[in-house]
């Protein structure tokens, strides 16, 4: 849920507890889909697509604490540029692990047209945290 009070800025307390719902959901699909993968997965599709589902998970998990990492932070120093990287590595988590399960899952090459798009947001997530670190410093 986002929301923004009259000067434009998001409240604090609502961007810390969705980050920390949201990281904490991607954490725990991110194992169910780590375990999917290891137990029933590979009955169904080739290895290589099994390597990819679990490209996703990894991705996924890696991107959870992400999010967990950066509420933690924002429950002490609300920062502008760490809630754009918080909600980047959201939109990240969406588009490059989702596109990769969806790929995997229903076979359709197209989808995988959007990975990179979810690649970039995490990406521009990342540097938002070193950009945020160079500016309290």
């Amino acid at each position: 849920m986002l929301m923004l009070n009259v000067g434009g800025e998001m409240n604090q307390a609502i961007t810390v507890k969705t980050f920390l719902i949201k990281g904490a959901l991607a954490g725990a699909l991110s194992i169910s889909m780590g375990a999917f993968a290891a137990h029933g997965l590979k009955a169904i599709v080739t290895p290589e697509r099994v390597t990819t589902f679990e490209t996703a998970a990894r991705y996924q998990m890696y991107h959870a604490l992400f999010m967990l990492i950066v509420a933690l932070i924002l429950q002490s120093k609300d920062n502008n540029l760490l809630r754009w990287a918080g909600w980047l590595n959201a939109l990240g988590c969406l588009f490059f692990s989702g596109s990769l399960y969806l790929l995997v899952l229903l076979d359709v090459p197209r989808v995988g047209m959007i990975t990179p798009i979810g690649g970039l947001f995490f990406i521009v997530s990342w540097v938002l945290v070193a950009l945020a670190g160079l500016k309290s410093a």
